[in-house]
C-alpha cells in the first residue's frame, strides 16, 4: 500500500490558474465553521514536512502557501481562533473546536513578516497555485516516520515533479540569507 503524502499529493497535481484571485478557507467544523477570505492567489505553495504545520489526518505533509497579510480577512467565528504556540515565529491561528489551522502570521522581525501562511485545501474554489516543491522533507522522521522509507517518499514526490529539500527551496533560502545580511549591514538593501 502506498504511503499517503497528502490528499492533494496522492493524485496527479492540478495546475493552478494564473488569473485566480482567491477564495474562502473553511475549518472542518460541521456547524459554525471559521471562514477566512483570501483575496489573492498564494505564492510558494509547497508540501511541508515540519512538525508545526497542520496536516490532514494520516498525511505526512501539509500543503501551505503564502499571501500578503492584508489579503487575509476572518469572515466568521473569529472567536473560535486561538494561537497554537505563542512562542513560535509563525503564529498559527487554529480553530479551537476542530483544530484546523486557518492561517499563520509572523509578528516578529523576520524575513517573511507581512506574509501569512495558508492551507488552500481548506477552500472549495479551484485555481489556487499548484504545489511547487517539498520542503523540510527529513522532518517527517522527527515525527516517527521510518528513515529507511525516506527514499520511497522522495521518489513519490519527484514522481509528482516536485523537487525535495530538507529546508525551503533555494530562492526562499536566498531571501532569508539576503534579509539577514542586509540587517547586519553586510549587504546593501535590494531594490
Amino acid at each position: 500500500m502506498a504511503i499517503s503524502l497528502h490528499p492533494l499529493l496522492d493524485k496527479p497535481i492540478q495546475k493552478g490558474s494564473p488569473n485566480f484571485t482567491g477564495g474562502t478557507l473553511k475549518c472542518h467544523c460541521a456547524t459554525q465553521p471559521v471562514t477566512v477570505k483570501i483575496s489573492s492567489n498564494v505564492a510558494h505553495n509547497h508540501a511541508c514536512g515540519c512538525s508545526k504545520c497542520w496536516k490532514p489526518k494520516g498525511a505526512l505533509f501539509s500543503v501551505v502557501g503564502v499571501v500578503p497579510r492584508e489579503k487575509v480577512q476572518v469572515l466568521s467565528h473569529a472567536d473560535k481562533l486561538a494561537i497554537v504556540d505563542e512562542a513560535a515565529v509563525i503564529q498559527r491561528h487554529a480553530c479551537t473546536a476542530c483544530g484546523v489551522h486557518l492561517f499563520g502570521r509572523i509578528e516578529k522581525d523576520h524575513p517573511f513578516k507581512g506574509l501569512d501562511f495558508v492551507h488552500v485545501e481548506l477552500s472549495e474554489q479551484q485555481g489556487w497555485q499548484e504545489v511547487q516543491f517539498a520542503g523540510f522533507v527529513s522532518s517527517i522522521i522527527e515525527q516517527g516516520f521510518p528513515p529507511n522509507k525516506m527514499e520511497e517518499v522522495r521518489g513519490r514526490l519527484r514522481g509528482l515533479g516536485l523537487e525535495t529539500f530538507d529546508v525551503l527551496a533555494p530562492g526562499l533560502m536566498d531571501a532569508i540569507a539576503a534579509w539577514t545580511a542586509e540587517r547586519e549591514g553586510k549587504l546593501k538593501a535590494s531594490l
